[in-house]
């Protein structure tokens, strides 16, 4: 879901990921020029917004003069940058990490003569210098006169700055270099931001974060999964084109933007759910979350008194709910996750082929959250085993793993 500005969602962004989820979360700026191309921008940005984009516009003096700002402000929610002040704005949005892609649309040939110069005497001009600077991507869709296009200048600016940004080239037609349609820059974002032939358009169901079994209304059985890993790769799968439904226990994770999240608390209510899921048609079920083995016979309906120097509770072992996917979708891509603590590889891989072959499962991610994990959490090492390979991680951090385990989702899709 996009940024939200105030205490008040924007009336505009109803449309954020109205048409896909490819561009969910990420940050984009846009950087509109004096040209008469710049009422297009307003249809890119709106593009954009309709994949899932938070975009923030920063607009020239000349572009000012086409369009007024309240309209860019209509269009994307965000306030628009017309004028550099004590907020430092270009920093805000163009320094190390603040965003995930600059567009410049259109790019005049004044503007890319400062870029490449490093003439910072504008908005757009100072955003695109610390932007360079900081080494975010940046996409020029460059318009302007035939003949401006083809000066030796203007043509110098551009070889220097090949391999430093992405160029669009312009469309050659009425003696102008015009600027490409949106829906051409929306392409070449969404490529940029990794869509997947294989993965776009696929529905992908992703159980992810512990469960709680009660003992009592105020007491429960649970374990320590953050959710991390299962959120990771469902933001993945998001950013690769699918569309992703997470069905989500009470995890410290926060949830990618882009998903149907449908919230459960105990392992029933998460079996629950992912059947009623599965009455739909999916593609891939991954089955991420940590859920109790094992939950108490008869929970208390009242709490239990404290004053007791013991208490034993009954448990009993709760159904696995991966085992009912491929009743519901045979065809269905199904990865398993297999923990075991304190093991060796070759163990590990063999409690994860025992896995699959009592689940049905087309993969399993297997991983050992013993002593070595539990000193820093935000590593891991995974083995990935399928049915014709195993693909291992080496000690990495989560982001890692889950590209990697949406990569070899991808190649056994493909």
């Amino acid at each position: 879901m996009a940024a939200k500005r105030g205490k008040r969602v924007h009336p505009s962004l109803d449309i954020v990921s109205s048409r896909g989820t490819g561009l969910a979360g990420k940050r984009v700026v846009l950087c509109v020029a004096g040209s008469v191309a710049a009422y297009k921008a307003i249809e890119l940005a709106r593009l954009l917004m309709r994949h899932g984009a938070d975009v923030t516009c920063v607009a020239s003096a000349a572009a000012t003069k086409l369009i007024r700002p309240d309209y860019f402000k209509w269009a994307t929610g965000n306030d628009v940058v017309s004028r550099l002040t004590g907020e430092l704005e270009h920093v805000k949005l163009a320094d190390y990490g603040k965003s995930d892609l600059i567009i410049v649309y259109p790019g005049t040939a004044n503007t890319l003569g400062k870029l490449a110069a490093g003439i910072d005497d504008t908005p757009v001009s100072t955003v695109l210098t610390v932007g360079l600077g900081s080494g975010i991507p940046m996409l020029v869709c460059l318009a302007m006169h035939e003949a401006m296009y083809g000066n030796p200048s203007v043509r110098k600016n551009i070889e220097f700055l090949e391999g430093k940004v992405i160029f669009l080239k312009p469309r050659i037609t009425e003696g102008k270099a015009k600027a490409v349609e949106p829906k051409d820059v929306l392409d070449a974002v969404l490529q940029r931001f990794g869509l997947s032939r294989v993965l776009r358009g696929k529905r992908v169901l992703v159980t992810a974060g512990p469960t709680v079994e009660r003992i009592d209304p105020v007491r429960v059985i649970t374990n320590q999964s953050s959710g991390e890993t299962g959120t990771l790769l469902a933001s993945e799968l998001i950013s690769a084109g699918a569309r992703v439904t997470l069905v989500y226990g009470p995890g410290t994770a926060k949830p990618p933007a882009g998903a149907k999240i449908v919230r459960v608390e105990t392992g029933g209510e998460m079996m629950e759910a992912v059947k009623s899921e599965l009455e739909k048609r999916y593609d891939v079920v991954v089955m991420a979350a940590a859920v109790s083995d094992y939950a108490p016979v008869r929970p208390s309906k009242a709490k239990i008194k404290s004053g007791s120097e013991s208490l034993s509770i009954r448990l009993k072992k709760s159904p696995k709910i991966i085992d009912v996917v491929k009743k519901y979708r045979k065809d269905a891509l199904l990865v398993g996750f297999k923990a075991e603590a304190d093991v060796s590889r070759e163990a590990l891989v063999r409690s994860a082929r025992k896995k699959m072959a009592e689940s049905g499962a087309d993969m399993v991610v297997a991983n050992d959250i013993g002593a070595r994990y539990r000193k820093n959490r935000s590593l891991s090492q995974v083995h990935i085993v399928g049915r014709d390979r195993i693909v291992s991680s080496g000690r990495a951090r989560k982001e890692k793993i889950a590209k990697l385990i949406a990569k070899e989702i991808e190649r056994s899709l493909a």
